[in-house]
């Protein structure tokens, strides 16, 4: 039997910034101040650059157990070891502070003994410019500060410095305290202060989550799920990202290696969607003045992706480094940011809709955004005849895909509605005549020999993201159609485990070697569509065993179960919210809100 692989981390943070810490209680990557700046700490990318911040016992023969705090972004890492019990707790202080949230530059460690008299280590060498910089270090009377970084960097402990300098072990005998700052440091009582932020930010994420609306399935998976894509988004512009992480491969020494710490506008409706269907406005309105700056500042097309603070320049570099599992290269920037991905102001559209449609939203902007209605449908009008890159964002072919021309249909679909809702006869008149053009597009794309949807106008190869065709109501559910184009996804696509490829011809890079998970949660969302929702259910039980330990999904799986790709991926997750709440509402089953 193959050794499956799953990332053994989990995932911290505070919409300022993001940690990852593994089954040892090492942090395995940070990126400070941004979530696309360098890292702190990288060794998830190079063991020797990428610095240390660590807990280690002096026992060799140890077991770990790691687990959240229930409802909360706390981590908690247990140690069994021969000498004794200690736990380690992980989290990034956030809560309402001055009618504002408190959300500090701060990675905050709470060593409790549990059990025994264990001898530990504590280890903690920052790094700057990708490993590039290895700081000063100057001791003070109850802090270590790290110099030459782009910010002052402190770390502010009980334990004694010189021990931690010197790399040696000490006994465990009562509760230890780590805060490390980036900028401004730790000006407090220690134990009173770390004790005070583990409660109020406790105290936020369980109120956080009893505002969240649930539907009665699947609850824990929606939930853990929607606290991921909380720490996903930026808060002090709005964006969201796809994963904190770059470079993680999509299979085992893949060169698929991409940085994807960026907001993705094809991303947008989806979710926002989940943010919607959870009923967390506040997030959603967020995003929606991300997605305006974006589009206001826009000269003559939106670009595939941005940065978390509206940048386009996202230059595509190469590091040295050893890359995870030695996998290179190790990239940061993504050359997608050239590409022309038409789809984009479709998905805008729709993402817009609520802003119409929903009464529970408070925003004002519905008659100010007549003008980016009318952008967004004067840009599907000049890229209608306009091949592009796609969704797969092919770096050496240009199509007219199937899934550009859907959202092109959608957006305009979404825009009738919204023009309808500030009585605005042009908009109506110009959305009804592109969702037509639209519509004979994509029917260009009907295979008659596969009774399928193909990727391109003239192509023979099937692609996943047509599921989209039956969820997004372009083919009626309950149509021959429908059932047709499904059954051929199935047959082509599908794996026995209930994954999908997105695709199975050679791309830029070869042939795929490994599945695009959101692609699994689109085809449940499918089945559940066309009403077979014992298929549905019974493919989601098999998707959900491709978490890791604490319930995070990947971007990417292996044909064996595997985890690759970034991680956690925001995609994958908000793929199984939509997916779970399409199975709820066709259950017609309360929600919980």
């Amino acid at each position: 039997m193959p050794v499956v692989h799953k990332y053994p981390l989990g995932v911290i943070g505070n919409c300022a910034y993001i940690a990852y810490i593994d089954e040892h209680a090492d942090v395995k990557w940070l990126c400070l101040p941004r979530f696309d700046s360098s890292f702190i700490f990288g060794g998830l990318l190079d063991g020797e650059k990428g610095g240390e911040f660590s807990v280690t016992p002096r026992s060799e023969n140890y077991s770990t157990r790691q687990y959240y705090l229930q409802n909360t972004n706390i981590l908690c890492t247990e140690f069994i070891t021969t000498e004794g019990r200690f736990m380690v707790i992980d989290f990034a202080p956030r809560f309402p502070q001055y009618s504002r949230y408190f959300k500090p530059l701060m990675l905050v460690r709470k060593i409790v003994i549990l059990e025994g008299r264990p001898f530990i280590k504590v280890r903690c060498r920052p790094v700057g410019d990708y490993g590039n910089i290895t700081p000063e270090v100057l001791i003070g009377s109850n802090h270590i500060r790290y110099l030459n970084l782009l910010s002052p960097v402190r770390l502010t402990t009980n334990i004694p410095l010189n021990i931690i300098l010197n790399d040696r072990y000490f006994v465990l005998s009562e509760t230890k305290h780590l805060v490390f700052t980036y900028g401004v440091p730790l000006e407090a009582p220690l134990e009173e202060t770390v004790d005070i932020f583990l409660q109020k930010t406790k105290d936020y994420w369980l109120n956080w989550i009893k505002s969240t609306a649930i539907p009665n399935i699947y609850q824990e998976e929606i939930i853990r799920s929607a606290l991921i894509l909380k720490l996903h988004q930026y808060e002090d512009t709005g964006g969201v990202i796809a994963s904190g992480t770059t470079s993680l491969p999509e299979y085992d020494q893949s060169e698929r290696n991409w940085d994807y710490r960026y907001c993705w506008m094809r991303d947008t409706y989806y979710t926002l969607k989940a943010f919607n269907s959870i009923g967390h406005f506040e997030e959603l309105e967020k995003y929606f003045h991300y997605i305006e700056n974006i589009i206001l500042n826009a000269k003559t097309r939106i670009q595939p992706l941005y940065s978390i603070i509206g940048e386009e320049k996202l230059t595509e570099h190469i590091l040295n480094l050893q890359g995870y599992r030695g996998s290179r290269p190790v990239r940061i920037g993504n050359a997608a940011h050239t590409h022309f991905q038409n789809d984009v102001y479709g998905e805008v559209l729709v993402s817009l809709l609520p802003i119409y449609n929903d009464k529970r939203l408070n925003v004002d902007e519905k008659h100010k955004s007549r003008e980016i209605l009318k952008w967004l449908l004067e840009r599907i009008r000049e890229t209608m005849n306009e091949p592009d890159a796609g969704i797969w964002e092919f770096r050496n072919r240009s199509q007219f895909h199937c899934y550009t021309y859907l959202f092109h249909w959608a957006g305009s679909k979404a825009a009738v509605k919204a023009a309808e809702s500030v009585n605005d006869s042009e908009i109506r008149q110009l959305s009804l005549s592109l969702m037509e053009m639209a519509a004979e597009k994509i029917e260009q794309c009907y295979d008659v020999g596969q009774k399928a949807y193909t990727q391109a106008i003239g192509i023979h190869d099937l692609d996943a993201s047509s599921l989209q065709l039956i969820n997004m109501n372009y083919l009626p559910p309950d149509s021959r159609k429908a059932g047709d184009h499904l059954r051929a996804l199935e047959r082509r696509l599908k794996t026995n485990g209930g994954l999908f490829y997105r695709y199975k011809h050679t791309d830029d890079f070869g042939k795929p070697k490994s599945t695009f998970l959101v692609c699994a949660f689109w085809y449940v969302e499918a089945l559940a569509c066309v009403k077979r929702i014992d298929d549905a259910i019974r493919v989601l039980e098999q998707i959900l065993g491709y978490s890791n330990h604490l319930g995070l999904f990947s971007e990417d799986v292996d044909v064996h179960g595997g985890q690759w790709g970034n991680f956690p991926q925001t995609y994958s997750h908000v793929g199984l919210m939509n997916a779970i709440f399409r199975i709820s509402k066709k259950l017609d089953l309360p929600i919980f809100s």
